[in-house]
């Protein structure tokens, strides 16, 4: 098993040095140069730290506990815990994951993941909200994931819901798009108020009028798709902000009951780049979409920042699709998530 004296012999400096690398102590400390050249040393040799040994001589178990409201069985909100999981992994930690659907399932699991001895808890949930931190982990050292917590005493990372509304509807300006029409979402969540407000201030940005008749708020359900068709009878937008790409589709739909051409005639743009839908609608639906990866990855490490009580080494941080905001950054912290051009909107 390759040893801390075998990186520091092969490395040509000190044991010491080797330590403060690996154990991410290294910033101020060690020339970057050197210690890029110690951590590509160690996996050139094949380097695993002994985490029992560590956990004894820092009193911490190195384990991060996920509690998840439903985010495991959301296929494409699985992308928060594989970037929660490759942050951990970076840093020497274990993610242990539990996805809940209650009240008391998530109490009961969040007893289990205690008794693992979990230096700190990720709390996510399903889509972005306000929401109440559970007593029952009010002692603990915990980051949320796609939502706010009412108090403000925990720090917390979520999309920017106010660019998302306003990317994607000055895009559609871009386009030379006049009667934008935003079909939202009926549920009172952060993400309608927020997207709602950037498509007002893109089109007020751009001395168009903001004309309330463009805009309906709908569920997922079969009503949804007649409220839409009535909209294209009675205002003729030219082009659709959707709340996401769920809702999108009755925008295709209605539009090919209309002989109109997507990407023509009228032009589309979507949140979420769901795979089930942005990429098999014709023409492809431009969309934005969601940091989950990179809010899973920035939560872990600032949950571990904070167990450890010191700043981490961000400099290897990886490349991502939205670039993810510095560890230090307001809360809550926002992502400013991507527009992915495809063939929705004309050219």
């Amino acid at each position: 098993m390759t040893t801390m004296q075998d990186i520091a012999d092969l490395a040509g400096v000190s044991k010491a040095t080797v330590s403060l690398v690996l154990n991410h102590h290294d910033a101020g400390r060690v020339n970057p140069e050197t210690a890029e050249f110690i951590r590509r040393t160690a996996d050139k040799l094949g380097y695993r730290p002994n985490q029992l040994a560590r956990s004894l001589r820092t009193n911490r178990t190195h384990m991060l506990g996920f509690m998840g409201e439903e985010v495991a069985t959301t296929p494409f909100a699985g992308g928060i815990i594989l970037g929660a999981q490759d942050a951990a992994s970076a840093y020497g930690y274990v993610l242990l994951t539990v996805s809940t659907d209650g009240k008391a399932k998530e109490e009961n699991e969040t007893a289990a993941l205690k008794r693992y001895g979990v230096d700190g808890f990720l709390y996510s949930k399903m889509s972005n909200r306000i929401t109440d931190i559970p007593r029952y982990l009010t002692d603990y050292i915990l980051v949320l994931v796609n939502a706010t917590d009412r108090s403000g005493r925990f720090p917390s990372v979520e999309p920017d819901e106010f660019r998302i509304g306003y990317d994607a509807t000055t895009r559609l300006i871009h386009a030379g798009c006049l009667r934008i029409s935003y079909i939202g979402c009926s549920d009172p969540l952060l993400a309608q108020s927020g997207r709602l407000r950037g498509y007002h201030a893109a089109l007020a940005d751009a001395g168009m009028p903001i004309d309330d008749s463009l805009h309906v708020d709908v569920a997922n359900n079969g009503p949804a798709l007649k409220t839409v068709s009535e909209l294209f009878d009675r205002q003729h937008p030219d082009a659709f902000f959707c709340f996401n790409d769920a809702r999108a589709w009755y925008v295709y739909e209605c539009a090919a009951r209309r002989g109109l051409t997507i990407g023509r005639d009228i032009s589309i743009v979507g949140v979420d780049n769901h795979r089930v839908f942005a990429e098999t609608l014709e023409p492809q639906l431009t969309t934005i979409e969601l940091p989950h990866y990179e809010m899973g990855y920035w939560a872990a490490c600032r949950l571990i920042s904070m167990i450890e009580g010191h700043d981490i080494d961000c400099s290897h941080w990886p490349q991502t699709n939205a670039p993810m905001p510095p560890l230090d950054a307001p809360i809550p912290a926002t992502i400013h998530c991507t527009l992915i051009d495809k063939g929705s909107v004309r050219t």
